[in-house]
């Protein structure tokens, strides 16, 4: 069942609530753009409805439910933190939670202007964010491998967005991470999906991350990509100075996965050129210009 067939709109939203929590039903219901598994609904200025959509399973909504709680009192920016939570009913047979609203501009829809600030901000977050994770801890499952374990997807991705001039250059990133030693410490808290869309700016610089559906324990790598992805030119190395905890390998590895989300978000913003289901045309050059970042190294 698609979003269209149950057709979510403020009026459902305002249903949902006036069922289930009433005592927030009077609050102002803006739709938020973007979002894909789940669509995002504005509610007051405190709070936001995040709506289980294309996801088929409820899983990455109960996940942020059961360990943001636990992850947000010492993460030093602010992350969405459920406050209720919505069950399925005859209106809408998904799940749907509210969450406090993390201010601030998507960065894919916003710039980074003070780069060394933000480098040291997304440095500081996930210092605190990569601890040791617990046994009961969820693990990965479409993404956290070795990236020798992900060349399928890398190859696609190569052979469908990457201009023959730099595709030798792209390889060598990549078979550099390929050869790279892996991950031998315990598994550690990974956000597991920091892309511009999963993080906010204000003031020229990172003020918020969102988005922990995929959160998981395992390698820090899949995080560290952020460095090339997120970052601004010639910030990379500062960011893993200030990180200080990633040794040669995980930053290698780190590199390799920065070029496979880099061609992921062109590959997106090739899809939204063509008017095809979930893509993105603005995340094009978002993309393009990471791969150049990753390019030039830290």
């Amino acid at each position: 069942m698609t979003d269209t067939e149950i057709g979510i709109t403020a009026d459902l939203v305002r249903d949902l609530l006036q069922e289930q929590h009433p005592d927030l039903a009077g609050l102002a219901i803006r739709e938020v753009a973007g979002g894909w598994g789940n669509q995002m609904w504005r509610l007051g200025d405190e709070l936001a409805v995040r709506m289980q959509r294309m996801h088929p399973t409820p899983e990455l909504q109960l996940k942020e439910r059961r360990w943001l709680p636990v992850l947000a009192p010492r993460l030093p920016l602010p992350v969405p933190t459920p406050v209720r939570f919505g069950e399925p009913s005859e209106r809408f047979p998904k799940h749907w939670t509210v969450m406090t609203w993390v201010p601030g501009e998507p960065l894919d829809h916003g710039t980074i202007s003070r780069g060394a600030h933000a480098a040291d901000t997304l440095a500081g977050f996930l210092q605190a964010l990569h601890v040791e994770a617990p046994a009961e801890a969820p693990i990965a499952t479409d993404r956290g491998a070795h990236p020798r374990n992900c060349t399928g997807g890398f190859e696609n991705f190569l052979r469908a967005v990457v201009p023959d001039d730099i595709a030798a250059d792209v390889r060598a990133v990549w078979d550099d991470a390929v050869a790279a030693q892996a991950w031998e410490g315990p598994p550690m808290w990974v956000h597991g999906d920091l892309h511009p869309a999963n993080v906010v700016v204000s003031d020229g610089t990172l003020s918020g991350i969102v988005d922990f559906g995929d959160m998981f324990a395992g390698d820090p790598a899949w995080d560290l990509a952020a460095a090339w992805v997120l970052l601004p030119t010639a910030t990379a190395a500062r960011f893993f100075d200030t990180y200080a905890h990633a040794d040669e390998a995980t930053i290698r590895r780190a590199r390799g996965l920065a070029a496979m989300k880099s061609l992921f978000l062109m590959l997106m913003g090739k899809n939204g050129d063509q008017g095809l289901p979930g893509g993105k045309p603005h995340w094009g050059p978002l993309g393009r210009a990471a791969l150049d970042r990753v390019l030039k190294g830290v």
